[in-house]
């Protein structure tokens, strides 16, 4: 038997988080997960552009890693994370530094940045300049959503998804000038 892709159980303008609470489709908490899925829905298209098997690798990386996030997010940090078969991962740390790890790796290829760009050269440039402000409103959101305690008068956002987020958007914004370098195209320079 297989699954229907309607439950109508949000016929009413509410749906389920992890633990079983529901809430209002427009709650900060679905806003905020909401934005990290459109976030990986544009990595999406940003790899599907790409030539580049390194690029592809890393974006494929990230859409993996975003769908934890997501999760983590829609899961309130005082929600147990295993329900029947399902496991929430909690993002850590070591998450965040592992980005620093492709940034640094990344910007060795550039030359310095002494001017500020804007999005364009290349297709898979701009839509990773599109997914980096993406990210950007996706953390903020989750900022929005860390000021809200939990009933124990704790945030209910896990603190290491905010971190997560500030570096994915440094490391798109390296990706996006890597991506123009590998195919010879120059940075759009800003020119007021």
């Amino acid at each position: 038997m297989s699954l229907r892709i309607y439950t109508r159980t949000g016929d009413e303008g509410d749906t389920g988080l992890f633990g079983g609470q529901r809430v209002r489709k427009d709650d900060v908490r679905v806003e905020a997960y909401g934005t990290v899925d459109e976030l990986n829905a544009l990595l999406g298209v940003a790899r599907a552009q790409s030539e580049d098997i390194e690029l592809r690798a890393v974006i494929a990386s990230l859409q993996n890693r975003l769908f934890a996030v997501g999760a983590d997010v829609a899961t309130p940090t005082e929600e147990a994370t295993q329900r029947g078969q399902t496991t929430i991962v909690r993002i850590g740390p070591e998450h965040a530094e592992h980005l620093e790890g492709l940034i640094d790796r990344f910007e060795a290829e550039l030359p310095p940045l002494t001017r500020f760009i804007l999005p364009g050269g290349s297709l898979l440039s701009a839509s990773l300049h599109h997914a980096r402000v993406v990210c950007r409103r996706a953390e903020r959101r989750c900022v929005t959503l860390a000021q809200l305690n939990g009933p124990n008068g704790v945030s209910s956002l896990n603190p290491e998804i905010v971190r997560y987020l500030n570096r994915l958007s440094d490391l798109l914004f390296v990706m996006a000038r890597v991506a123009n370098r590998r195919l010879a195209l120059e940075d759009v320079i800003w020119n007021p």
